[in-house]
């Protein structure tokens, strides 16, 4: 191996990646499969985990497990913990990717069941999931959390409000984790900004590019450049970083 790849090396590691069937969290699961590590592929549609789970065993030659849970549901998520121990005794990285954003009229239109349903993805499963791996991971001596956090949080606008709470409470989540778990338990922020996925498909592609003009790149992402960050934060090159934010945005103003 050259320098670079023994820093981004996950070889035998175990990372469970949440909404891991599309979008960003699909390159994620690709990406660390790539470097080495087996692969738990989560998301409420178990179908689609699988077809990705095998995509990724083609590819790389290391196992991919699919699991179909709903992470805003907070009962179900001891379960997919215990299976993930029962198939690798461990688990050294986890990235909380799971979110949704749902449209809406007007802020008036937003019912206590929109609301909720956005908190629980976004916010509540990401906590429960962190407490239940990362008191774990203390116990194991080590190991890495990311969470998906997104630009909205810091630059909220009116259509994506109860999103944006969420995604600040997220944030703000990552610190407080950090300090809960360290010294053998590193917990970070990688806060998306806008990205070519199936969440962005329903908004307005001509409005949103009119929107990221003020950006340095001027353009949306694609989603296998979240990857580079990704692996950065789950693997031991970020040794040094915890409690940390890194915005992969195309240099939102």
């Amino acid at each position: 191996m050259g320098y670079a790849d023994e820093l981004f090396d996950l070889t035998d590691r175990v990372v469970l990646i949440t909404g891991g069937s599309r979008g960003l969290g699909r390159e994620m699961a690709r990406a660390a499969a790539a470097c080495g590590a087996d692969v738990v592929v989560a998301s409420r549609d178990r179908d689609a985990c699988a077809a990705v789970a095998c995509e990724i065993e083609e590819a790389t030659g290391r196992t991919a497990m699919p699991y179909g849970v709903h992470v805003g549901r907070w009962d179900e998520l001891p379960g997919l913990v215990d299976a993930v121990y029962e198939r690798f005794g461990r688990i050294d990285g986890l990235i909380n990717n799971a979110g949704m954003s749902p449209l809406y009229d007007s802020l008036g239109s937003v019912t206590e069941k929109l609301f909720d349903a956005v908190v629980n993805v976004n916010l509540k499963g990401p906590f429960r999931l962190s407490a239940l791996v990362g008191e774990r991971m203390v116990a194991a001596g080590r190991g890495s959390i990311v969470n998906v956090s997104s630009t909205g949080s810091i630059r909220p606008t009116p259509a994506i409000l109860p999103y944006a709470a969420a995604k600040a409470g997220l944030n703000s989540l990552t610190e407080g984790l950090a300090k809960a778990f360290g010294s053998s338990v590193r917990v970070n922020t990688l806060m998306a900004g806008p990205f070519a996925t199936g969440a962005t498909a329903d908004w307005d592609r001509s409005a949103l590019e009119v929107g990221v003009r003020p950006h340095a790149l001027q353009r949306i992402g694609e989603p296998v450049e979240v990857v580079g960050a990704m692996l950065y934060l789950i693997s031991d090159a970020s040794a040094y970083t915890t409690g940390a934010t890194l915005r992969v945005d195309g240099g939102m103003p």
